[in-house]
Order: structure tokens, then sequence, then C-alpha cells
């Protein structure tokens, strides 16, 4: 049976459904499928462009792989990072309200636009998982991640959750 799950921006009041991806990305849909919901503060990524994210503490008993990887989402996309500490020192990334430090994080991402390339200019390319698609939604999300690029991300949280009911 396919498992949907809604990611809302809750300052924006702006929800999308995706898709989980469980042919492609089995053990990496389990894992966020049981550890629902998760999110925290949102965020815009500054190197890969068109991606908003959220960053919470490492939450599978047994981490996943990397499956259905890339390093060039495409719009819609929703992937899964794994991160060491060292990788969001607060201090480099002003990520000090990101949760407990001597944790690895876990980055939930959606990719709105076109013209991705995960490369940081600390450790070169980031391959994550792409482990959901958005079916529902896109266009309202793309409108709100752009405002959240011009208007800050203070007090906004990117949560995710399972959806419930039809489509």
């Amino acid at each position: 049976m396919t498992r949907y799950i809604d990611i809302t921006l809750t300052k924006r009041g702006v929800t999308c459904v995706a898709e989980l991806l469980d042919d492609v990305a089995p053990k990496t849909c389990t894992a966020v499928w049981n550890a629902l919901p998760q999110g925290v503060n949102a965020y815009h990524a500054k190197y890969a462009r068109n991606e908003i994210y959220t960053l919470v503490d490492a939450f599978a008993e047994d981490e996943p792989p990397l499956e259905n990887p890339t390093i060039t989402p495409i719009p819609g996309d929703i992937m899964y990072f794994t991160f060491a500490p060292w990788q969001l020192s607060p201090k480099s990334h002003g990520y000090g309200d990101a949760g407990d430090e001597a944790v690895g994080k876990i980055d939930l991402a959606l990719f709105y636009e076109r013209n991705n390339l995960l490369l940081n200019p600390d450790f070169g390319f980031v391959p994550g998982t792409v482990f959901a698609s958005v079916v529902r939604g896109l266009d309202a999300m793309a409108a709100a991640s752009r405002d959240m690029w011009m208007r800050g991300v203070e007090g906004e949280v990117l949560r995710y959750s399972r959806h419930e009911g039809p489509l």
C-alpha cells in the first residue's frame, strides 16, 4: 500500500503531500515512517539553492544506508541526509538551536525548484537519499519557500508527519 506524508511550514500555514518511495528507498522510508512526526526549526539552504530543511537528532535504530542517491535533486524531491556532529558545528554554520551537539543529525529536506547541486565548500559533494516525492501542493510550498529566502526563517518549523485520510 502506498504511504504518504504531510510536510508543513507551520508559521506560513502551508502543507504539501509526498509519496514515500518504498520501492527504491525501503530502509529509509521505514526509518522515517516509524519516527514520525519529526521537525523543528526550518532552514533555507545556502549552497544547494532551492532547498528547505530541518535538522533532527538521529532517530533510526539502524541508520539506513544511502539508497536512491543523488547530488542533483529535482523539484519535489524529499531527501534524507546523515551528518556527524562535527559536520554541523554551531559556530561555523549557526545551528546553535539544532539540539544535542553530541549526536548525529538527520537533515530532512524538500527541494522546490530546479538547478540544485549538493556541494558543500567545507567537504565537497553531499549525496543523499531521495525517499519521497511531492504529489500535491508543490507550487504553494515553493512560494512559501521563496518567502523564507526573502523574509527569513525565524520562528518557522518544518514538520513531517503521516498523512491521514484520502489524497
